[in-house]
């Protein structure tokens, strides 16, 4: 029966969804009206070098001499359109056709042959471990069409250069001593400057520079800021393990962790976001594609992800994540206070965030003091580590989005009856769960409910949802809600069709807004405009 229901609300849920991102390969074509000779001759040459691609060393050679061409012109007039976009072809295509011919040797130089002339390929050398070429596989961004349920928009930048996807070919073994994923998905814009027959590559960070300057001009800095995303959620697929780190978190313990979307950068202000039950980080696509979108957000931020197992109940959640931030600031002392957007489940979490809880939960929960409670120490430790702990000093603001402070109905229905007694409960939250029973009938006055997974501690019954909410946020630290009512326009009495107003409602919000949305409301377009302009507000000291 277990079974039966396990594989009947699996394939519930992903019938409902659709891809997330599907990345569709296409043949970039060079379009738009020929240039002024002699670039327009350098054309006819690239496109020759295009229908040759047989031949690659022969093809490379061509659109490095068109390149080294638009270089010229683009000295010569840097506002002749018809150069910088052949300049971006020609670029584009040099990295396409090293893939191609399967060029990997980054640390050797390259000749190759040109109707104009012979030139060196040369790969700038990069101090940066993580930005070594030869770690990478480089795919044009222009040889990409990308579609699905959390990729609508494709957010780019005009300007010179060739936005390439950088895709690590293999799995980093230390990632997580950095914070890395464990295979890097990036943008960055490749360059080439000329000196004399010398072609040298470099690759930049567009979303740490917004111009650079060639041969004496200053040019914006193209950049596709989509696509490695969407090939991102494609290759992983975060989809394919949702629900079951729902059901079975405890086999999917070792993905709960903190991860940079980017590289670490000690001037730019962390925004970390948590996703909620049955999610996982790939639903902050869309406002992490928006948001990239502007300059001041590129300037000030980067961004972050928590991904977690979200069948634990979420205050051993919690935990887990404030001993990674305690790593993560011991790795980096100097950083600066980070905002922390929780969505659903996931605003629970950073509620604990910027919470002292004292003792006072535990005595909610049990009356005496731990030392004076008969549990197994291995019980003791994990209650403990749920029940007693400090707000983190570097979360400077949290923006809650449809999150369940109150508790969810959801959790006391059907739906979450079902739910709740399918999951498989972590065997330490099993049986600090079946401590706490067997003490219920002790004269101790505690009376608990089960609180083994997540379901548990979203019910408003949920004895620790109610003396949490007892507890005041910490004092100095802003916070903001974010609040769907499907468009109804019927709050206070409304719902995002999960969680009711009263709910998410939170006394002393620098703002609130209700936007016309379900329960996906951190995805809906008011709600991402929002959180821009929260995050364009002055920084919090």
């Amino acid at each position: 029966m277990r079974g039966f229901i396990c594989a009947l609300l699996a394939a519930f849920t992903l019938a409902g969804c659709a891809q997330y991102a599907e990345v569709k390969p296409r043949r970039a074509s060079l379009v738009g009206p020929p240039g002024p000779e002699p670039l327009a001759t350098a054309e006819n040459h690239l496109k020759q070098a295009l229908r040759i691609r047989a031949q690659p060393l022969a093809a490379l050679g061509e659109c490095v001499g068109t390149l080294d061409l638009a270089w010229r012109e683009l000295g010569h007039d840097p506002k002749d359109m018809a150069a910088q976009r052949d300049y971006n072809f020609a670029l584009s295509r040099v990295f396409e056709i090293i893939k191609q011919a399967k060029i990997t040797d980054w640390s050797k130089p390259l000749t190759v042959h040109s109707t104009s002339g012979d030139y060196t390929l040369i790969a700038k050398p990069d101090p940066r471990p993580e930005w070594n070429p030869a770690l990478y596989e480089f795919t044009p961004a222009d040889q990409f069409d990308v579609v699905g349920k959390y990729v609508n928009q494709r957010t780019t930048r005009d300007g010179i250069g060739a936005p390439i996807v950088a895709v690590e070919r293999k799995p980093n073994e230390k990632a997580r001593e950095t914070f890395a994923p464990s295979r890097l998905f990036y943008s960055i814009t490749a360059l080439a400057r000329f000196e004399g027959r010398r072609c040298i590559l470099s690759g930049e960070d567009p979303l740490a520079k917004e111009t650079v300057a060639i041969d004496g001009h200053t040019f914006p800095l193209a950049a596709d800021f989509t696509v490695p995303l969407a090939v991102m959620l494609q290759e992983t697929d975060p989809k394919k393990t949702e629900i079951m780190r729902v059901l079975n978190p405890e086999k999917y313990a070792d993905t709960a962790s903190i991860e940079r979307l980017q590289p670490y950068d000690p001037n730019k202000t962390i925004v970390l976001v948590i996703h909620g039950l049955m999610d996982s980080q790939a639903t902050w696509t869309p406002m992490i594609n928006t948001l990239r979108g502007d300059p001041e957000i590129r300037k000030r931020y980067q961004f972050w992800f928590y991904s977690y197992p979200s069948g634990y109940p979420y205050p051993f959640s919690a935990a887990i994540l404030r001993h990674q931030l305690d790593a993560l600031t011991k790795l980096y002392p100097k950083r600066g206070k980070m905002v922390i957007i929780g969505h659903s489940m996931g605003g629970c979490i950073a509620r604990l965030l910027v919470t002292d809880s004292g003792d006072q939960l535990w005595r909610k929960m049990f009356v005496r003091p731990p030392e004076q409670v008969p549990l197994s120490p291995r019980s003791r430790e994990y209650l403990m580590e749920e029940l007693i702990f400090k707000s983190r000093p570097k979360a400077g603001r949290v923006i809650f989005i449809s999150t369940p402070l109150r508790g969810a109905d959801m959790a006391r229905g059907w739906f979450g009856w079902l739910v709740s007694n399918i999951i498989r409960p972590a065997k330490i939250a099993r049986e600090a769960s079946g401590e706490m029973l067997r003490l219920s009938r002790l004269p101790t006055g505690l009376k608990p409910l089960r609180r083994a997974n997540s379901v548990d501690t979203l019910s408003p019954e949920s004895r620790f949802v109610k003396a949490l909410n007892t507890l005041p946020l910490k004092p100095g630290v802003p916070y903001n809600t974010i609040i769907g009512d499907r468009g109804r326009g019927d709050s206070p009495n409304s719902s995002d069709g999960v969680v009711p107003y009263w709910s998410s409602h939170l006394e002393g919000a620098e703002s609130e807004l209700i936007v016309p949305a379900d329960h996906s409301a951190h995805q809906n377009p008011e709600a991402i405009a929002e959180v821009l302009r929260i995050l364009k507000m002055p920084a919090t000291k």
